[in-house]
């Protein structure tokens, strides 16, 4: 499929998205497609935004500050969310540049993003990022963390629309989704940001709200 035109490709994962909710009695239009342009240039990106599409998301801040505003002239309705980790002496340039932040995973982070906010006057939703797998590698909070980052967030006032979560490669995805969406539930959160371009189907049926999708809308990266 990745020799096919952006257009068709969209549509392709439009579909798959629209089936998995089918199976899960869910609305396609209940789950937002993230089409994840790091190391995407203006020729990649510029047909999907010809096809309609308006969600995009970025690993870095540097990147995304060096190419959107161009890209989002004369287009209404782009949204950039960041899905890398942040360093929290990018938080200002964060808050005034994305619509939406799925990478929050530490207090001071949870702090310096509550300070850049009240400067910019711009409010991105959060989503605190859970390392689901417990790997030592990967970003996010501890699943035992979880309740001290969210009583740090609502102290500050911090915008949090819910969770997100990368589960260990190469192993079956949906228990780590359904742990995701239980804890989302058990703190009355209603934004699941999971599910990449091979298991985006698995996430919907247990309760994506929002899916990163990279290689199957833009092919391999080189």
């Amino acid at each position: 499929m990745t020799d096919a035109s952006p257009a068709a490709r969209l549509d392709s994962v439009r579909s798959d998205i629209a089936s998995a909710a089918k199976l899960a009695r869910r609305e396609p239009g209940e789950v937002t497609l993230i089409a994840v342009s790091k190391t995407q240039g203006p020729e990649t990106i510029t047909p999907l935004l010809e096809a309609g599409h308006r969600v995009f998301g970025e690993n870095r801040v540097q990147e995304a500050e060096a190419k959107w505003p161009a890209l989002r002239e004369g287009v209404d309705g782009v949204e950039v969310h960041l899905v890398g980790q942040l360093q929290s002496n990018k938080a200002e340039e964060a808050a005034a540049l994305f619509d939406a932040i799925h990478s929050v995973d530490r207090p001071s982070l949870v702090t310096a993003l509550a300070t850049a906010m009240e400067k910019t006057g711009r409010r991105p939703g959060c989503f605190l990022q859970v390392n689901i797998g417990d790997e030592p590698q990967k970003g996010g909070c501890a699943v035992a963390e979880l309740p001290a980052l969210l009583d740090a967030c609502r102290e500050v006032s911090l915008p949090v629309a819910g969770l997100m979560c990368i589960p260990p490669a190469e192993v079956e995805p949906a228990p780590y989704f359904a742990l995701l969406a239980k804890l989302a539930q058990d703190h009355g959160l209603a934004g699941l940001s999971m599910g990449m371009s091979g298991d985006f189907g698995t996430a919907v049926t247990l309760g994506a709200t929002h899916v990163r999708v990279a290689t199957r809308l833009f092919g391999e990266r080189s």
